[in-house]
This record gives C-alpha cells, structure tokens and sequence, in this order.
C-alpha cells in the first residue's frame, strides 16, 4: 500500500471516530447485567442471538442464580428451561453450568480477569473474553462483531478477511484509549444506520462522506 493510501486510511479511520464520538458520547453496555458474572453470562448467551432477545430472558435467570453457586446449584436442565428461547441453548446450558462449576473450583467463584484464563472457561471465546476484559475490567480491547465486521469494511478500514484481521487493522488505525468505547459506537451505528439491509455503503451518512463518490455497493465478506 502506499504511503498516501495509509494517509487516506488514517483519516478516514479519525473520521469515523469524530462522528461516532459525537452521535454516541457515552455508549451504554446493550446487555442488561449487574456485575462481572452476570455480564459474562449476557455475551456468552448473545452468540449468535439478539441482544434484545438475551435482555428478555436473562432477568427470570438471574433472579434464580445470579451468582456461580447459584448457578450450579441451579444445574443444568433448569438452566436450559430458562434460556430455551435463546438459539444454541442446549449447548449454551452445559457451558454455563460447567464454567460455573470451574469459577469455583479454579477461581474463588470470582470471574478472571485475564483473556488466558477467560478463553480457557466453557463457551468463552476470544471476542465474548474480550467484551468482559472491555467492559467489566476497563482492559483495552476491540471485540469484533458481524456489526463491526461489516462496517469496516464499507469504511476501507479492512480487507475484511476474518474477524481476526478485522480486529488487528481496526487496532492499528485506533488510538488505544478509544477501544472499549468505539467498538460500541460502531455496533450502535450498525444497527440503527448502516445495517446489513438498508444500506449497501453507498446510502447512510457516513459512507457518503467517507466514500461521497461511490457508485457500486459493497459487497462485503462474511465472518
């Protein structure tokens, strides 16, 4: 790449977080939850189901165990009965029980606060580690999802490869500091302006001021 294609990169990346800064100034957490095992469960539970979706379910299974003692005194058929309506439940039941029972056994029933020992827990993968390390901790971190997956490519921020490419470019063009917030702000952006329907890079407001001359959509790359 060339050096003025980088610099055309960076300002459309300090572009981006201008204006996000100023449509979103303080982004809330979008999954209800109430300390650092709850929020830990709300994203594993969000794999792959709606944010709106999770919030609907997780009050009635937080009353009943909000903590990983009460989660596994809870077990795992109980569990699955709370979270049925939620895709991948069968599935998501036993990685809850079980990450329960290893917060006990490993860590004091307290949620860890390292992506190694996150990542080794039932069900936490690297993203769902990094929104605790994100936002339970306040550890820099850029979690990618399909919102963020898309967008940074319709913004030229990414050949949009996989998340992980994704993740590391969105890095490199980021100032530390703006991580936990912006990844936010762009999901929140993705939903409610540039989403996978209603717009195909070329319609919502900051793709025509990023790319005010583009004709043709994107046509972007699944993760």
């Amino acid at each position: 790449m060339q050096d003025n294609e980088k610099v055309k990169k960076q300002e459309r990346a300090d572009h981006v977080r201008q204006r996000l800064s100023q449509l979103y100034p303080n982004p809330p957490i979008p999954l209800d939850h109430t300390d650092e095992f709850t929020l830990l469960i709300a994203v594993l539970l969000s794999a792959q189901c709606t944010d709106k979706k999770v919030n609907e379910v997780t009050p009635e299974l937080f009353a009943a165990a909000g903590t990983p003692q009460a989660m596994v005194e809870l077990g795992q058929e109980e569990i699955l009965r709370l979270i049925r309506p939620i895709g991948l439940s069968t599935n998501k039941s036993k990685s809850i029980y079980k990450l329960s029972q290893l917060l006990l056994e490993r860590h004091q029933g307290e949620v860890p606060q390292t992506f190694a020992e996150l990542e080794a827990l039932p069900g936490v993968g690297h993203k769902t580690a990094s929104v605790v390390m994100a936002q339970a901790f306040g550890v820099p971190a850029f979690p990618v999802d399909t919102h963020i997956h898309r967008l940074a490519q319709r913004w030229g921020l990414s050949s949009g490869k996989n998340v992980v490419d994704t993740e590391r470019d969105l890095k490199k063009l980021f100032p530390e500091s703006s991580w936990n917030d912006l990844h936010l702000q762009i999901i929140y952006y993705g939903r409610e302006h540039c989403t996978a329907r209603s717009c195909d890079g070329t319609k919502c407001g900051l793709c025509v001021e990023l790319y005010p001359n583009r004709k043709k959509a994107v046509v972007w790359n699944k993760p």
